[in-house]
């Protein structure tokens, strides 16, 4: 899953990658939602209520906000400048490598969170969950081509109700036929990912009501699971 890219990519293989790590995203964000109160990867949300803040003078809680957005770009900035030194080293498995760091850093935030309490673990957990985000949204987006996103939940939403315009216009015979196939693939894609965000959000609370932090163990074994494949395939 996390070693072809672009168009050498089929339509399974993005939508495997898309539903695994779609429903880890929304596990996250959810659970850390339950957890402390703020999302994680929901940046639509987020900016909104930086926007709220400032408007309304509230300046401490301002600069938090800012502060969630800043690190889900870093992440996104950082799983790029990894990508691309890979690229320019012939590192094969360098998408797969990402993920595998991704695992990493989400061990060590588990263990931290084991041991902080009060507004240092909020603020640990919200702003390393968005870091962690913004690099695995970063890295599905540039090795499907833009095709998968597993947090843009709005944007994905969108591209269902135009999919779904698209079909009713091919069924009045305003659209030609011949698009329907692409049209239904790339519907397919949208609506797995969000479903697989939805449950996992259902999951991730869940587990985390039973267990609190050491779900985010639980997620980086899957994330590893994930990853490790590639990783091997790519030094055979």
């Amino acid at each position: 899953m996390l070693l072809r890219e672009g168009d050498a990519r089929d339509n399974d293989v993005d939508r495997r990658l898309a539903s695994a790590l779609a429903a880890v995203a929304g596990a996250l964000n959810a659970s850390a939602f339950h957890a402390v109160g703020f999302f994680s990867a929901n940046m639509t949300g987020n900016v909104s209520a930086l926007s709220d803040q400032l408007a309304t003078g509230d300046f401490v809680a301002a600069v938090f906000f800012l502060a969630i957005v800043l690190a889900f770009v870093a992440g996104a900035a950082l799983s790029t400048l990894l990508v691309n030194v890979g690229k320019e080293r012939h590192t094969g498995g360098i998408y797969a490598y990402s993920i595998l760091l991704e695992s990493v850093l989400l061990a060590l935030l588990g263990g931290a969170d084991l041991y902080l309490s009060g507004a240092h673990r909020v603020t640990t957990l919200v702003l390393s969950l968005s870091f962690l985000m913004g690099l695995q949204n970063a890295v599905v987006t540039q090795i499907s081509n833009t095709r998968v996103r597993t947090t843009h939940v709005s944007g994905m939403l969108t591209d269902i109700g135009i999919g779904l315009g698209v079909l009713c216009d091919i069924a009045f015979g305003r659209e030609r036929d011949k698009d329907s196939a692409e049209t239904r693939v790339k519907l397919r894609l949208h609506l797995t990912t969000v479903l697989s965000f939805f449950v996992g959000g259902i999951g991730g609370v869940l587990v985390y009501r039973e267990v609190g932090g050491f779900l985010l163990f639980g997620v980086a074994l899957i994330l590893f699971a994930i990853a490790i494949p590639g990783a091997l395939r790519s030094r055979g």
